[in-house]
């Protein structure tokens, strides 16, 4: 047995009066990959900032490389070679792919006495790393022009720029293809037999199960297991996360009271997108208080669809109907005022305002759709936002001390959740979620298919985007499945509504 690259001992870590670590305990040998597993909330970044010397611990120590250590800077913990690749990329979009990879620290030279910035030598070493994780970019490229994946790729190769020893990766999978987490597990699986450390943070099972090798389940801010991934079923992990059998995750879903007359209220005839490819000739109709699901792999025109029904993307034709009228919006603010709410794919991107407070993040759309003069008359009162956000607080279980914390200090199913309330301020008739458990846990999973669920036992029209088949069967009372910017068909038989019929339709023909 190897001896430990790092050993954390009684962590602890407290805000004040939140305990958001209370005693946990880390291993985490070379060669190895471990996953790093519990519920949105359970501490698990919390942890990672105190090892990547972001954060404090109030107590508990930290052993690298046989030092004891009670605290560590994020300096130190760099040159003591601990990297972390957050979930939120850090790349720089405007900058290339060279001056990301050296950003704050450029190498020198002497050159007649005088010290300027030794390109060639940077130039020299970055090609070198590129090509040691197989990146095939050209330095000088913008970042900006990059996809996704080689982003992805471009930050593992800042960290190991730095020598790291140690990797944590946060939900590296999130936002790529399938073909692109095979090439992401590749790269992984070679920095582990080069004796790389990596602490894999993921809610998807599938791929601990593929990747990792040992795990330590945390919950409510303390470790409660340790072990090997082989040893362990994923009903065994569900339940050291959350105290529940996996298979009880959909049951909410399917309690409907079936007491809202399914009469049709949302209609969409003709929808092309402008390039008149991504979105090509889409129609159907949605009842009251259904669940429309829409699968597809990555790129069929899903997402872009509801760009064009939210006022988003420009259309070059079709109508969209709700309640027998035309309404068609322009913009997203005049889809909002005309009834209908979009819960994004990506929060952080553009699903709320990291520098406001949870309050006002819920309260801002309330605040435009009343406002004249295309929302710019929208007027914020801070007693109004409270009681907005207090009962949205109180109706959705919002897990948080106070509704004036930044919304950056919740986790990713609690920050779901006010996105979600935002949009139910404005009472809206037609809902879209799209990709609405992306990157939280089982346990918040479940809650906000609940909330799906009783918005539309409620009346309300719900489209739902998601790429998780299993999530999509279970949640869904139809599935409309999307190839190449067409709806080829729309499975209404739940006994059909299996994997490998979605995929028979999701897959090119030709």
């Amino acid at each position: 047995m190897h001896t430990p690259t790092i050993s954390m001992a009684g962590i602890g870590k407290s805000f004040g009066p939140v305990h958001a670590l209370k005693s946990v305990d880390l291993t985490i040998f070379p060669y190895e990959i471990h996953a790093l597993l519990g519920e949105n909330g359970a501490g698990k970044s919390t942890l990672m900032k105190v090892l990547s010397g972001i954060h404090a611990p109030t107590k508990g120590t930290i052993t690298i490389k046989g030092s004891q250590y009670d605290k560590l800077d994020h300096k130190q913990a760099a040159q003591l070679g601990i990297g972390i690749i957050y979930q939120e990329l850090s790349v720089i979009d405007e900058l290339t792919v060279l001056e990301n990879l050296y950003i704050g620290r450029h190498l020198t030279k002497k050159v007649c006495g005088m010290t300027v910035i030794d390109w060639k030598e940077m130039r020299l070493r970055g090609a070198m790393m590129l090509l040691r994780i197989g990146l095939k970019v050209d330095l000088d490229e913008k970042v900006a022009n990059l996809s996704i994946s080689h982003k992805q790729m471009l930050e593992i190769a800042k960290t190991l720029m730095l020598d790291a020893k140690v990797i944590i990766m946060d939900e590296p999978t999130s936002s790529l293809t399938n073909k692109e987490v095979d090439y992401l597990f590749l790269i992984m699986n070679q920095l582990r037999k080069e004796g790389t450390a990596i602490v894999y943070i993921s809610h998807k099972l599938a791929e601990i199960r593929r990747i990792c090798d040992r795990y330590t389940v945390m919950k409510d801010g303390s470790s409660v297991c340790s072990g090997l991934v082989s040893e362990v079923t994923n009903d065994d992990i569900v339940r050291l996360m959350v105290g529940r059998e996996l298979q009880n995750r959909f049951n909410a879903m399917k309690e409907s009271t079936g007491n809202v007359e399914r009469d049709t209220v949302f209609e969409v005839k003709n929808i092309t997108s402008r390039d008149k490819k991504k979105v090509r000739d889409i129609s159907f109709s949605v009842s009251r208080g259904e669940i429309l699901g829409f699968a597809g792999l990555v790129g069929s025109g899903r997402t872009e669809l509801m760009d064009c029904l939210f006022g988003i993307d420009k259309r070059s034709g079709g109508e969209i109907h709700l309640n027998g009228k035309e309404i068609s919006p322009r913009s997203p603010l005049d889809a909002l005022k005309k009834g209908m709410a979009y819960i994004t794919e990506s929060r952080r991107e553009n699903g709320f305002f990291p520098n406001f407070s949870i309050a006002q993040n819920m309260a801002i759309s309330h605040s435009l759709k009343r406002g004249g003069y295309k929302g710019a008359m929208g007027l914020f009162r801070e007693s109004e936002e409270r009681k907005i956000a207090e009962t949205q607080r109180q109706l959705l279980a919002l897990k948080c001390h106070s509704v004036e914390q930044n919304i950056t200090e919740l986790s990713g199913g609690n920050q779901q959740k006010v996105l979600i309330s935002k949009w139910l301020c404005c009472h809206p008739e037609v809902i879209i979620f799209d990709e609405p458990t992306r990157g939280i846990d089982v346990g918040a999973k479940a809650e906000i298919y609940k909330v799906m669920r009783q918005l539309a036992d409620d009346g309300k029209v719900i489209l739902m985007v998601s790429s998780e088949l299993p999530e999509i069967i279970a949640v869904c009372d139809r599935i409309a499945v999307f190839c190449e910017g067409r709806l080829t068909q729309i499975l209404t038989n739940r006994d059909n509504m299996s994997e490998e019929e979605i995929m028979a339709w999701a897959l090119p023909q030709e």
